[in-house]
Parts: C-alpha cells; sequence; structure tokens
C-alpha cells in the first residue's frame, strides 16, 4: 500500500501541473478570443476546440498506453502540450485568432492523456483504496486552485503588456515541470499482466445500468460545468466586474472542484456512491438558481464555488461507479469510450457557450442547463432504487 501511495502522490503532482495548464486557459482564453476575433461569437471557438480535440485524443491517448505503458503515454502528452504552448506564444506575438486556436487545439489533445491520471491511480490501488486514490489524484487541483489564476494575473504584464503571452510562456513552463516528474513514475505494464481473460463486447458492457448511470453522470456533470465556467469570464466583463475579480471567481470555483477530493473517498466508503452523485446533482442546481439571482461578485464567486463542489461529487462519484462496470481486461476500451462520450458532448458545451451567450444572454444559458442536471438526478435515483429492490430479493 505504501508503493501505491507514493504513485498516487506522483500522479497527483501531475494532475496539478496539469490543472494549473486548464486553469489559466480557462482564464484567458475566451478573452484573448474575444480580443482576437471579428466575429465576437466566436471568442469561445478555442476553448471549444481545445475540448474537441481531448474528445479526439482519449481513444488513441489509452490504446497507445496499453502498448507503452502509462508514462510513455503520459510524456508523448506533455510534448503535444509543449508544443502547443510554443505555438500559442507566437500566435499572440502576431495577434492571429485561428493560429492560436491551433495552439488550444494541441494543449487539448496533450488534456486528453491527462484524463488518464485518476484511472492509472486506480490501476495502483487495491479495491478499498480506489475511490480513495481517484479523489486524491483530483485533489491535485488543489495546487492548480491557488497557481492558476496567481499565475494568469501575474503574467498579464509580461513582454510588455503583449495579449496574455505570459499565460502561455507558463503554461509551457508547466509542461516542462510535468515531464521531469513523469521520470519518477514507475507503474507495471497494462497489457500483459490485464490484458488476459474473457471479455465482453463494448455494447453488453455499456448497456449495464452502472455504466449507463455513470457515463450520464461524468458528462452530465463535466459538460454543464464546462458550459457555465466557459461563459462566466464574458458575463463578468458584460457586467463591467474587472479581471481581478474574474480570475478570483475562477480561484474559488477551481477550489469546490478539486479541495473536497481530499474527502471524496472516504464520503463515497462511508455514504455510498450513488448517495455522493445525488448531491453533486443538488450542488449543481444550487449553482444554476444562484446564477439566475444576480449578477454581482458575490453572486458569481459563490455560484462558481457550487458549481466547483457539484462537478467533484458528481464526477468522482461517476468514475468510481464506472470501475465496477468492467473486468481488469475490458479497462483499457471501457476507459477509452467512456472519455469520447464526456469529452464529445464537453466540446458542444463550450463551442455553445459562447453562441448561446452573445445570441441569447447569461439567464438562457443557465436555464438550458437545469433540465440536464435534474434528469441525471432521477436516473441516479432510479438506480438507487434498482440496487435496493435487488438487496431485498437477496
Amino acid at each position: 500500500m505504501k508503493s501505491a501511495k507514493s504513485q498516487v502522490a506522483l500522479l497527483a503532482l501531475c494532475q496539478a501541473t496539469a490543472m494549473t495548464t486548464n486553469t489559466i486557459l480557462v482564464t484567458v482564453a475566451a478573452l484573448i478570443g474575444y480580443a482576437l476575433a471579428t466575429d465576437k461569437a466566436l471568442a469561445t471557438v478555442p476553448l471549444a476546440m481545445r475540448q474537441v480535440a481531448t474528445m479526439v485524443a482519449t481513444i488513441p491517448a489509452s490504446l497507445l498506453m496499453e502498448r507503452i505503458g502509462r508514462r510513455g503515454g503520459f510524456l508523448i502528452g506533455t510534448i503535444i502540450g509543449f508544443i502547443g504552448a510554443g505555438i500559442g506564444i507566437y500566435s499572440l506575438t502576431i495577434a492571429h485568432f485561428w493560429l492560436f486556436t491551433l495552439s488550444t487545439t494541441l494543449l487539448g489533445a496533450s488534456n486528453g492523456f491527462v484524463g488518464y491520471y485518476r484511472f492509472a491511480a486506480a490501476d495502483v490501488a487495491d479495491e478499498a483504496f480506489r475511490p480513495q486514490a481517484i479523489s486524491w489524484v483530483l485533489a491535485g487541483g488543489i495546487i492548480a486552485a491557488v497557481l492558476g489564476p496567481w499565475a494568469a494575473t501575474g503574467s498579464k504584464g509580461w513582454f510588455n503588456s503583449e495579449l496574455y503571452i505570459g499565460s502561455l510562456v507558463a503554461i509551457l513552463g508547466l509542461q516542462v515541470l510535468t515531464s521531469l516528474l513523469l521520470f519518477g513514475l514507475h507503474m507495471p505494464a497494462l497489457v500483459k499482466e490485464q490484458g488476459t481473460g474473457n471479455t465482453r463486447s463494448l455494447t453488453k458492457i455499456m448497456r449495464q445500468p452502472k455504466f449507463l448511470v455513470a457515463a450520464l453522470g461524468s458528462t452530465i456533470s463535466y459538460s454543464v460545468m464546462v458550459f457555465i465556467m466557459t461563459a462566466t469570464p464574458l458575463a463578468m466583463a458584460v457586467e463591467s466586474h474587472s479581471f481581478d475579480q474574474t480570475a478570483s471567481v475562477i480561484q474559488w470555483h477551481v477550489i469546490g472542484m478539486f479541495a473536497p477530493s481530499l474527502i471524496t473517498g472516504w464520503l463515497i466508503k462511508r455514504l455510498g456512491v450513488l448517495q455522493i452523485i445525488v448531491t453533486g446533482t443538488v450542488l449543481t442546481l444550487s449553482c444554476v438558481g444562484l446564477n439566475l439571482a444576480g449578477t454581482t461578485f458575490w453572486h458569481f464567486a459563490i455560484a462558481l464555488l457550487l458549481l466547483g463542489l457539484g462537478w467533484n461529487f458528481m464526477y468522482v462519484g461517476s468514475t468510481t461507479l464506472l470501475t465496477e462496470t468492467y473486468r481488469p481486461a475490458e479497462k483499457g476500451k471501457v476507459q477509452a469510450i467512456h472519455d469520447f462520450i464526456v469529452f464529445s458532448v464537453v466540446a458542444l458545451a463550450t463551442f455553445l457557450a459562447g453562441r448561446v451567450f452573445y445570441r441569447f444572454d447569461w439567464a438562457i444559458l443557465n436555464q438550458l442547463s437545469w433540465p440536464l442536471v435534474l434528469f441525471t438526478l432521477l436516473a441516479v435515483l432510479w438506480l438507487q432504487q434498482k440496487r435496493l429492490r435487488s438487496q431485498r430479493l437477496v
């Protein structure tokens, strides 16, 4: 267990650097897009393309790691991120919107590898430690909550105050740091020891009620979170809130996303995975209600904090539920299809965020969110009742 914990700790640090990159991008990318795009409705396209690239990369990343191992795959991901950050720096020096979009696309492809840190933690943990291992890795985002907004605001004035070039320089440095950390990662090969045995078809696995609810919980939690979060800097700018205030709101949001991970695994063991997902849906619905109630700084700050908390409970819970749906020999393909589904919808949500915000308004954007969360809540309650009926029959 000591060895497993040391590997989980290293994965948590890698998660921290990766999420710091994501936090910086979320803070500045829509604002950069707004400044560079001729059509302001395209402001969130760079972020949307990042999500598309993440979605496209998920399956190749998983299959590649089955062939060369987790560490090799993660290192390739950081190389792609390094190239993306370099292109981003150049795109801002010449103020080129589509070249910046290429940069975020490559950073998104890099992010497709990052999603497997939590599964790598599950690989090294036994069944009892697995929920905590997953949540501890995601807890690495607490560091990102501090470093991300600080790096975004602190680097804004670098290089003669050119448009957020310093933010991209910080991202490039984070890719180098992640690569150095990964050289300390030592994990058993995935395929040779786990890729044998009888396997079921993906169709059969995906028909399981547990898989359906796990995929729904992950997808809705992530897509609604991104849908609201992506538009928040734009909504705050319209309401004349400062960039520092926007960075602060994003910081509280990221704290909400990852701080609970210190105890989410313990809560899952104590209360049950489905109850944690239910709690996450209630928190997310509370965020939407607060966003509809007003647009002061504190409305944005508390709502985004609740959004982060809701995402954590729903996403960690759904990921844990997913690990109950496959055998060891099936994990590669199941994890790949799960993340492909999640990031396909997340990419669509990111693209629509800017379009909905500018074609309609902040209120409509939030009103479109709550039915999806409510549907997820009903699905989880259905599975909960199904489990209770099965237990009574035993």
